[in-house]
């Protein structure tokens, strides 16, 4: 059972913990650097979904321009870290 887990997670438990941690507090570090706090996120999330219930299906739109706004960064960074990794 360990091995599929390791597998799942491309290394050990302890040094995906270490890694994730580490990656945390780098993406803190920015988003506290241009003002984001997490009451913020929170805040903006919840008044998305009540956006979301209280306008119906115009606000779908609005999901439609994340899905694209993030994809045009997800997208090819994850293609370049697949392409690097391929190498090994």
């Amino acid at each position: 059972m360990a091995d599929g887990v390791n597998r799942f997670l491309g290394d050990s438990i302890g040094r995906t913990i270490i890694k994730l941690i580490v990656v945390c507090l780098i993406v803190g570090f920015v988003l506290a650097f241009f003002g984001y706090t997490p009451n913020n996120i929170i805040g903006s999330l919840r008044y998305h979904f009540y956006d979301i219930l209280h306008n119906g299906f115009d606000a779908l739109g609005d999901i439609g321009n994340y899905l694209l706004l993030g994809a045009i960064v997800v997208i090819p960074v994850f293609v370049v870290l697949r392409l690097i990794s391929y190498r090994r």
